[in-house]
């Protein structure tokens, strides 16, 4: 019964093969395999599932399958002829060369093998020749960046090169193979910082999409090496070497979802204990006194990408389990620094922030009571341990570490409040002559009196200090701390005082006629106060930031209800839009906070605040890193905001901005993207596209390149009877360079996920030839290579397809582009051209010239 259901099957599969539904074909064959024992049928079975890997691009399976044919039959000439076909995708053409010609051993006058064997045996040659050519180069390039007498051109385009070099597969692998590890690691020792920066994006470029070769890199440049370059006072260096790490990481754990090919397939490397190595020393990095506050940065940042899961759906959260036993303690640390403690580590202004974010992120991703209790229990150790009458320092970094815990994970903070001694060592701090202990005490109460308990607490025994170091301190910072009370008539005061700062509240037009109208009838005409111009104002909006005032706002915010009011909302939101009216001050906004606490203003309170705190995350959003500015889970809850104000109600500069920040979001995930979807935001999106707004074309446009990564929104293109297409296609052929950038952006990536788009793109306008030819010549490179991508796209759709464009200029389009040199600027424009003309060559349209 099994064999002649498998026999069924296997008639099911060719039916579907016929119908050119290859995916249902080969869960057929594949149900088919599980059914039969019988060899001839599982030698054609496997076969006929290799062809359906050769139609649907996989060729490492469709090479799998063809092999087991093969192992049943080795004179299986159909199975020989597909595992070549499948070798010479994957690049493996020596192999390819053999099985075709068991092939034509077997059928001599066979056209196809012999055309087939031609064209391998030309290949071979090309890629022996290019790889002695590479060679050589490498060579050439090493003995230029190793000479001490090299003059500067030529060493900046020695190191230019190879690090073009290091990003092609090919090139990766002959810098790897010709000693390159140990040349770059010379590099490295000679303490020049562009010979550094040189070898190491060349070290990133060879670990990219490669996990045998990251592990080697790592192993031979070692990972305490890689972590003492980060560590120095550099702003660029620790950046780069920051790159190389997450390109190893990444490598090493599959986050980069390449294909694995040639020898890489056959090694099973076993690399938790390298992830695990990496883990502790950059653990190791947050609390070394050598190392710089970017280089701390720089570990925090890697810590908060790597560490907590991406998806809360996947279980194993393991990763989180061995920071929290092992590096928590390290992070509290870095939490707890005071910078005016003679004992303070190098910081920046983002280190304390980084790291609040990195132990509200480790918190969120506990998955049960016990381990946030275990968490918990770590976090009190730490503090009370920290408590000595005797040294007032420490007792200090004790306060500053719950402030810090205060500003991530709120719910364990407002519990390691409640640990005996803590309120009442801020209070005692308070009354500190210096100016340091002051400053941490008065910092501390505020993200403490955001409940109504302890608030009560705070007017019982703190007021009278906090009055009396209103009245003695100078420090600015600590003045404005000292105002914010918890009490819900002194909140609404220091909102109004602040809005009066800031010159946030609404401003209604002056008609000038109304004006000399008003004068003639002898009416009072109000009239601006000086130290209302906007010069006065931005000095205030300074002085406000550099006396930490976005600390306060966002205690504010977290205030019992019962003392925050509405109303009071509102003024913080229009104090918050003041304040992130200059994009040179959103970042010290976001490093104090101010992005999370927008969160619950544009979700709770008037509509007009709601509005105001929502235009100012549009701000935010739109400059900022948003793993950063909205950590964790809150980033999703910016995406509703945002959409609000593509209303048309809104004004211009409101949907500019938004769209400005959902091009950002939309960067980050396609979960983000899958959540900008559900809320509706496509045909505002859409109609902002049509605008005939210059800026807001172009917002919209680049946010849809954006988005068209999401399988959702390619649906909505790939629907028949709309637009949608053709829109982005005579975009591609504005005079707006950054409009037709970001819409040959969209325009290559769904042509290059949906053949049928290819063929409708040619469809919808008689002009998409001539407006394809002139993104494959324009100037600006980012523009030409995305259409040079377009080109390949339709090139490898169909062949009639890419028979009409060689049969256009393109193809001298294409041959001029591909005979240029590739600098570091122009390779990827130069390789995708070749690419072209290879894909042409394949078709048999062109020949190669010797």
């Amino acid at each position: 019964m099994a064999e002649a259901e498998a026999v069924q099957l296997k008639e099911e599969g060719n039916r579907h093969f016929q119908r050119q539904d290859y995916k249902a074909a080969a869960k057929s064959y594949s149900q088919a395999l599980k059914l039969t024992k019988d060899k001839a049928l599982l030698a054609t079975l496997y076969r006929n599932r290799a062809a359906c890997g050769l139609k649907t691009e996989s060729y490492v399976q469709a090479a799998s399958d063809a092999s087991r044919a093969i192992d049943i039959n080795s004179s299986d000439i159909k199975a020989l002829y597909r595992r070549c076909q499948a070798l010479e995708h994957l690049g493996k053409l020596a192999q390819a060369f053999k099985d075709v010609q068991c092939c034509a051993t077997l059928e001599p006058r066979n056209q196809n093998f012999q055309e087939t064997l031609r064209r391998l045996n030309t290949s071979i040659q090309e890629e022996l020749r290019v790889q002695f050519s590479t060679d050589l180069r490498v060579q050439k390039m090493f003995e230029i960046l190793l000479d001490g007498n090299s003059k500067a051109d030529k060493l900046e385009k020695a190191a230019n090169n190879l690090i073009v070099l290091s990003r092609e597969e090919a090139g990766a692998e002959r810098i790897f193979q010709n000693n390159g590890v140990a040349l770059l690691r010379q590099l490295l020792d000679t303490k020049r910082p562009e010979l550094m920066l040189a070898a190491v994006r060349t070290l990133s470029g060879m670990c990219s999409g490669h996990r045998a070769r990251a592990t080697a890199i790592l192993h031979a440049v070692r990972i305490d090496r890689i972590c003492s370059l980060m560590a120095v006072e550099n702003e660029e260096l620790p950046l780069t070497v920051c790159n190389l790490l997450q390109a190893i990481i990444d490598a090493l754990s599959g986050e980069d979802k390449r294909e694995h090919r040639g020898k890489e397939e056959a090694l099973v490397l076993d690399t938790k204990k390298d992830l695990k190595q990496i883990t502790n020393h950059l653990l190791d990095m947050l609390i070394s006194k050598k190392v710089s506050g970017q280089g701390r940065d720089q570990a925090l940042n890697l810590l908060n990408k790597n560490v907590p899961r991406k998806d809360l759906a996947i279980h194993d959260n393991s990763r989180t389990i061995y920071v929290v036993d092992n590096g928590l303690r390290k992070i509290l640390k870095v939490v707890g620094q005071v910078p005016d403690l003679p004992s303070c580590l190098p910081l920046t202004d983002n280190t304390r922030m980084l790291a609040s974010i990195l132990i509200n992120k480790l918190y969120d991703d506990l998955r049960c009571d016990p381990e946030r209790d275990h968490f918990r229990k770590i976090c009190e150790e730490y503090i009370t341990g920290k408590f000595d009458p005797q040294d007032m320092d420490k007792n200090v970094i004790a306060i500053q570490t719950v402030s810090g815990i205060l500003q991530g994970p709120f719910d364990l903070g407002n519990q390691l409040l409640g640990l005996k001694g803590v309120m009442e060592m801020m209070v005692a701090l308070c009354g500190s002559e210096r100016e340091a202990d002051q400053l941490v005490a008065v910092e501390a109460l505020i993200h403490a009196s955001t409940k109504l308990s302890r608030a009560t607490f705070i007017i019982t025994n703190g007021v009278s200090l906090l009055k009396e170091i209103y009245k003695t301190t100078k420090n600015e910072k600590i003045k404005i701390l000292t105002l914010v009370t918890p009490d819900k008539t002194i909140l609404y005061s220091v909102a109004t005082t602040l809005v009066n700062c800031t010159n946030s509240y609404d401003v209604n037009e002056v008609i000038p006629e109304l004006v000399q109208l008003a004068k003639f009838s002898k009416q009072h005409v109000p009239e601006e106060h000086p130290k209302d111009k906007k010069d006065f104002v931005d000095m205030r909006v300074k002085r406000l930031l550099k006396a930490g005032v976005i600390s306060v706002l966002a205690c504010m915010v977290k205030a019992d209800n019962a003392i925050l009011t509405d109303q009071t909302k509102e003024l913080l939101a229009r104090v918050f839009l003041a304040l992130c009216d200059n994009p040179k001050d959103r970042g010290t906004i976001v490093a104090q906070g101010g992005g999370k606490a927008l969160i619950p203003l544009a979700l709770e309170g008037t509509d007009v605040g709601k509005v105001k705190a929502a235009h100012a995350l549009a701000k935010i959003a739109a400059v900022s890193n948003p793993d950063i500015a909205f950590p964790g889970e809150r980033v999703y809850e910016v995406v509703r905001p945002l959409v609000s104000l593509l209303n048309t109600q809104r004004d211009g500069l409101q949907n500019y901005e938004a769209l400005l920040g959902l091009t950002n979001l939309s960067e980050r995930s396609d979960k983000l993207r899958q959540k900008i979807f559900k809320e509706k935001a496509l045909p505002d999106i859409e109609n902002y596209m049509f605008e005939n707004h210059d800026q807001l074309r172009q917002a919209a446009t680049e946010c849809m390149c954006n988005m068209v990564v999401n399988k959702e929104v390619q649906e909505r293109f790939l629907a028949d009877g709309n637009d949608r297409l053709k829109l982005v296609v005579l975009l591609c052929g504005e005079d707006d360079d950054k409009v037709q950038n970001a819409a040959a952006g969209a325009l290559a990536m769904l042509t290059a996920a949906h053949k049928k788009l290819c063929f409708k793109m040619t469809q919808v306008t008689t002009q998409w030839l001539e407006i394809l030819q002139r993104l494959c010549l324009h100037d600006r490179l980012s523009v030409q290579h995305r259409g040079l991508v377009i080109a390949y796209n339709l090139l490898a759709a169909d062949a009639e397809l890419a028979k009409k464009l060689v049969e256009s200029e393109l193809l001298e389009i294409l041959t001029v582009v591909g005979k240029q040199e590739p600098d570091e600027k122009r390779a990827a424009v130069v390789q995708t051209a070749r690419e072209c003309l290879i894909k042409c060559m394949d078709y048999g349209f062109i020949k190669p010239v010797s």
